[in-house]
């Protein structure tokens, strides 16, 4: 049986490890500039296919990809072309919202001008 200090560190840790995954899971949308680990992020091309016959991992494929990437789930590697989409989306919703804006101060500006 184990000391109950030793358990509640046990508890401890494996409740950082999951809010960590937690943090990375949420924080994996558009272009990454840092990791939560607090590496840098490097973009990296694939060398090599993964398996054979898949798209997805065919040579030239491009990546975001954290500096101290392991592949434990607490990094991140995101593929360039989810992560451009991701910044497109966001992009094209801040346009859209910046012209609602200058719609309604021009609705604004012309009201104040009416003779």
């Amino acid at each position: 049986m184990t000391h109950p200090d030793e358990e509640y560190s046990h508890m401890k840790a494996l409740k950082r490890h999951n809010d960590m995954l937690g943090f990375v899971a949420d924080a994996q949308y558009g272009i990454p500039t840092k990791c939560p680990c607090g590496g840098g992020i490097i973009p990296e091309v694939s060398p090599c296919n993964k398996f054979p016959n898949d798209f997805d991992t065919q040579p030239g494929r491009r990546y975001f990809t954290c500096k101290n990437f392991e592949n434990n789930g607490l990094h991140f590697r995101t593929p360039w072309v989810f992560a451009i989409q991701d910044e497109v989306t966001k992009l094209v919703d801040r346009v859209k919202e910046m012209a609602e804006e200058i719609d309604r101060l021009k609705a604004q500006l012309y009201q104040l001008h009416r003779p």
